[in-house]
């Protein structure tokens, strides 16, 4: 299932795209239930992952916003 969004960290709007299933796969975010997902800050991508990571988390703006969707969706 697809679920896209807007998050708002630290007065920043983070954009979102991700793509979750039922139950946890070896491909899943730490075979979590997250396969894909895409986070951008005015269209600039700051993660991706699509049954890997394409561009880790590299700010604590990217970190953030990983640990609240792991924490929804996986």
């Amino acid at each position: 299932m697809w679920d896209k969004g807007t998050l708002e960290i630290d007065g920043t709007k983070i954009e979102y795209w991700v793509k979750h299933y039922e139950k946890g796969s070896e491909f899943g975010i730490d075979e979590g239930r997250i396969s894909k997902l895409d986070c951008r800050v005015d269209g600039e991508r700051i993660l991706n992952y699509d049954r890997g990571w394409d561009l880790e988390p590299q700010t604590e703006l990217a970190i953030k916003a990983l640990e609240i969707l792991k924490s929804r969706f996986n």
